[in-house]
């Protein structure tokens, strides 16, 4: 592949240093990711670097935040390079505040899981009002996670309304734990089971190290997007201005356009 300093790349050339297809070039640039390219007498594009970095941006970004927050923060390099900061950071701050909510998790569900079940009583079951009232969630959360089969209460014999004995009521401290560090149901439907069953801590902790990856794969991505966004500003300091001038004030007076036509 030619590099991005030569000039005459095709919209194919672009693609491969982004690691995209062809097309999806194309509906960045209808999406505002990549700045409006020149058209050629022929029809053809005509890209320059920045182009070319900001389709590499936009990938990296896509991994840490997904696609649709990742095209908000490049189409604001172009436009406003303190708005794309303001937003990566915030990215940023979310990733940490999910890992610190993973952290209190573990920290909650493990003191859960080794609570004591002794000398349990009739009259020690709770109603969804009492369970909801203590967790602080809806009643229809719980009726919520009944439905899934995550936390299955006993029924009452007469009435049929929902009571939870002990070991449920831990049941459902230790999901509402897994579901506030940022558990989706179809993936507690798969371990919940097995903590009832077992109840062996290396489950969950297990659970909350994928968790924890997941994190810090996203957190990566974010580390990597950021170094490809400050590449995008350093070819719009170097190259022709963006619309509505040079971002963060930088002079562009003078230089010489660096072309990958497409």
């Amino acid at each position: 592949m030619e590099s991005l300093k030569s000039g005459g790349l095709r919209t194919a050339d672009v693609a491969r240093h982004a690691g995209c297809s062809v097309q999806q070039v194309r509906n960045l640039e209808r999406d505002g990711v990549l700045p409006p390219a020149e058209r050629t007498d022929a029809g053809h594009r005509v890209y320059r670097e920045v182009h070319a970095r900001s389709a590499l941006a936009y990938r990296a970004l896509a991994a840490g935040t997904g696609p649709v927050e990742a095209k908000e923060i490049v189409r604001a390099v172009h436009r406003s390079p303190a708005r794309a900061l303001a937003l990566l950071d915030a990215a940023h701050a979310r990733l940490h505040a999910e890992r610190n909510r993973i952290a209190r998790a573990r920290e909650a569900a493990g003191a859960i899981s080794g609570e004591p079940l002794a000398d349990v009583r009739a009259a020690d079951a709770m109603s969804v009002s009492e369970l909801a009232g203590a967790l602080g969630v809806r009643a229809s959360t719980l009726r919520h996670w009944d439905a899934e089969g995550l936390v299955v209460p006993d029924r009452d014999p007469g009435r049929g309304a929902r009571r939870y004995t002990p070991a449920q009521v831990r049941d459902a401290r230790i999901v509402h734990q897994l579901r506030t560090a940022g558990y989706r149901v179809p993936a507690l439907r798969a371990l919940v089971p097995a903590l009832r069953q077992g109840r062996r801590p290396e489950d969950l902790a297990r659970a909350l190290d994928a968790r924890s990856a997941d994190v810090a794969g996203r957190s990566r991505a974010l580390l990597d997007g950021a170094a490809a966004l400050s590449s995008v500003l350093a070819a719009w300091e170097h190259d022709e201005a963006p619309p509505g001038g040079a971002p963060g004030g930088a002079s562009c007076d003078g230089a010489k356009a660096r072309t990958l036509r497409g």
